[in-house]
């Protein structure tokens, strides 16, 4: 989700702003895809299983199974491993918290996926009162989890990146000039 290509087609670390930009729009996605489980656990109380609840289940399967899973693979790899060696005891401690969220949430969408499954498939073996249940309990840790990541991780992340991104970049330009006045 995170890898960029250069122009000449050698795989690098996406700029950095681009890298903050897509995992903060996968939060958004988190964030409405939530929603459209609240609006699905309502029509079903409503409708039952219908072409319409059939659609909005799969969309929810479909993106916490792929986009939600690799947006926290991307957090591992790329945001906190720096962040874990900086030395800062309570960042640590904090990014250390977001690793144990990522555990639940996890585990949440376990519970939830196999019911959310069937109904996308047209199946009605669903517990609904489950899916009432569980829905606040996901969406509240996940709430917690962004305002963390979005208010503290991802702020320090981008300061302590930054200076990466550009790092070596003299001398790149340096060999190049020397390359082609030898020419």
């Amino acid at each position: 989700m995170l890898n960029a290509q250069n122009t000449s087609g050698a795989a690098h670390q996406p700029a950095v702003a681009d890298t903050f930009t897509a995992l903060d729009q996968c939060h958004q996605q988190v964030l409405s895809t939530l929603q459209v489980l609240g609006d699905l656990i309502e029509r079903l109380d409503r409708d039952g299983v219908d072409a319409e609840s059939r659609r909005m289940a799969g969309e929810v399967v479909r993106f916490f199974n792929q986009s939600a899973r690799q947006h926290h693979a991307d957090e591992e790899k790329h945001v906190f491993p720096g962040l874990l060696t900086s030395g800062d005891a309570l960042l640590v401690q904090h990014v250390q918290r977001l690793q144990q969220d990522h555990g639940w949430l996890e585990e949440d969408w376990l519970t939830l996926e196999p019911p959310l499954n069937a109904i996308a498939e047209g199946y009605s073996w669903y517990d609904l009162d489950m899916l009432r249940q569980a829905l606040p309990v996901f969406a509240e840790l996940y709430q917690d989890h962004i305002d963390l990541e979005e208010s503290l991780i991802y702020p320090e992340a981008k300061a302590r990146m930054q200076p990466r991104a550009h790092a070596g970049q003299g001398r790149e330009r340096s060999v190049a000039k020397r390359s082609a006045s030898a020419s």
